[in-house]
């Protein structure tokens, strides 16, 4: 491996399959739609792509209920499709790193179907979570764990003879059955995945529900409900973050290394600090986990410097580099969180929206925040759409949500949907260049939509993605950039001001004033024009000094 190698402080491009880009007019994204934009991602100027699910799948959650790990959905294209995918986007100097879901399998994997054909004690039961129930006729589930999507994470099975029988533990939805981690089987069924995968030439993979996979095997209640606020002991809740998972990205990470070049992980890992994340990323571990901490953190730059501080301290000292992160396809996209009152949320615990928010406010931090995370030392994710400033889509009629959020939590919680409308090409009108010959969407998209377009927005040098496009530029060129350390300067309590070497500095305005920008040789970009030469509030400026 060499000294500095390209994940370490890569700018990775995530890919919301079914809504990046339609190929052949059924308004779903797939693999067509991305072979077609590859010229605009290169322009653009990332390093590599993360492409959601795009496995065999009854489509229970979009993907991430996998029927087949070595099949694509005909849904997205054909085996044959991803492998030219891979071969034409590395032909563009992009690498490609799919989604991989060990968390649970689709219940209409061979393996679960297996399983309930052979009835209680069959092995090949073992493979998952089953238990009999609780009570005098087993009526009730097992523990009180509780589905991420809503209600309790427990299904009660039927016998082959029609008799009610055990349950199966599903901490999303019923149609997503946990596996079973301590089995021989199910980790060497994983690996085997891997090596599919490597032999077709991907160049890494993200990790779902990297914190998941390893249950308590007493399988005890949960001591607090969700949303409590109640925190557990450092790797002790019962299923979340648990220190033997590490045994199992200790053997992925074998065979990523038995392949030629630098193949990576990354993981996605909710933690309650910077310190336990730094665990799936210590040597012999995995390669870079997101930074969620970062992304949950309020719009304020006391909070914001402590994430900071506590991420490259935790990660440097395993010898791991960052990985900063704004926004995903399961999080309101950030232009509406930032265009709200700052607030704090919880891992595993959804961010709340509350009132209507102010989109010229958000988008303005939006463009600063960007700023910010791409001086960072480290590695950067964008979700599609926003470089384009995309906001959060909070109006979608009842009737088109399809998040298994919204339907198991009786509507009460929204889902993510509205962070997953396809996005506008071109054209004043949905789609907006999405499908040829103007098909439908699989999601409706605004009407307001139009200005937020890729062809709207090229070569306006105020738009959001002239400024993602230059940004990306000069961290590709600025030898200061990427991986490597930076150093804080004193610029009052609601300033963030930071070098780094060589001849560089970031200066984010958070407070209500405009302020003075600290002696440089050159403005390289700002997020907002100046003020007469001072950097105004939610502004971020790059300095040559």
């Amino acid at each position: 491996m060499s000294e500095n190698p390209w994940w370490r402080d890569a700018v990775i491009y995530q890919v919301y399959l079914r809504s990046f880009a339609d190929g052949n007019g059924d308004g779903m994204g797939d693999i067509a739609g991305i072979r077609s934009r590859l010229g605009y991602l290169r322009d653009l100027g990332v390093d590599a792509i993360w492409i959601n699910p795009w496995y065999r799948s009854p489509q229970a959650d979009a993907g991430y209920d996998v029927a087949d790990y070595r099949e694509i959905d005909p849904l997205f294209g054909t085996l044959e499709g991803a492998e030219r995918l891979i071969e034409e986007a590395h032909g563009h100097g992009i690498k490609v790193i799919p989604d991989l879901v060990p968390n649970h399998t689709s219940d209409q994997h061979a393996w679960f179907r297996e399983a309930l054909a052979g009835g209680p004690g069959g092995v090949a039961r073992e493979r998952y979570v089953f238990r009999p129930g609780r009570g005098p006729d087993g009526d009730e589930p097992p523990n009180n764990w509780e589905s991420v999507f809503g209600g309790r994470a427990w299904t009660r099975t039927t016998n082959p003879d029609g008799t009610p029988g055990e349950w199966y533990l599903h901490l999303f939805a019923p149609e997503q059955p946990d596996l079973n981690w301590a089995h021989p089987e199910v980790r060497a069924e994983f690996e085997s995945i891997l090596r599919f995968w490597f032999d077709r030439g991907v160049d890494g993979f993200r990790i779902d529900v990297a914190h998941g996979l390893i249950k308590d095997e007493e399988l005890p209640d949960l001591v607090a409900p969700r949303g409590s606020g109640y925190r557990y002991p450092a790797g002790t809740h019962p299923h979340w973050d648990r220190d033997e998972v590490l045994e199992v990205y200790a053997g992925w990470r074998k065979v990523a290394d038995s392949y030629p070049g630098e193949r990576k992980f990354v993981a996605e890992a909710w933690t309650d600090s910077a310190d336990r994340l730094a665990r799936y990323v210590r040597a012999g571990a995995l390669h870079t986990a997101f930074n969620f901490e970062f992304l949950q953190s309020p719009w304020r730059a006391a909070e914001l410097r402590s994430v900071i501080d506590a991420t490259l301290g935790n990660l440097g000292a395993v010898g791991a580099p960052a990985t900063w992160v704004l926004s995903n396809h399961d999080v309101t996209r950030h232009p509406s969180r930032y265009g709200r009152p700052p607030t704090t949320w919880r891992p595993n615990e959804g961010y709340q929206r509350t009132g209507t928010p102010d989109l010229v406010l958000g988008t303005r931090r939006a463009r600063a925040a960007a700023l910010l995370m791409l001086a960072l030392p480290g590695g950067a994710y964008v979700y599609q759409g926003e470089e384009l400033g995309l906001p959060e889509v909070e109006d979608l009629p009842d009737s088109v949500l399809q998040d298994p959020t919204f339907v198991r939590s009786g509507g009460a919680d929204r889902g993510r949907d509205g962070a997953r409308v396809p996005i506008p090409w071109s054209g004043d009108a949905p789609p907006y260049g999405f499908s040829p010959d103007g098909a439908s969407p699989w999601l409706p998209q605004p009407p307001t939509w139009a200005s937020l377009s890729v062809a709207a927005e090229t070569g306006d040098p105020d738009s959001m993605l002239e400024l993602y496009r230059s940004a990306l530029r000069l961290r590709r060129s600025h030898p200061a950039l990427g991986d490597g350390t930076l150093t804080w300067s004193d610029a009052g309590p609601d300033v963030l001001s930071f070098t780094r070497d060589p001849g560089f500095a970031c200066v984010l305005n958070l407070s209500d004033s405009p302020v003075e920008l600290p002696p440089h040789q050159e403005t390289l970009l700002t997020s907002a024009p100046l003020s007469g030469g001072r950097l105004p509030p939610d502004t971020a400026a790059w300095l040559r000094v």
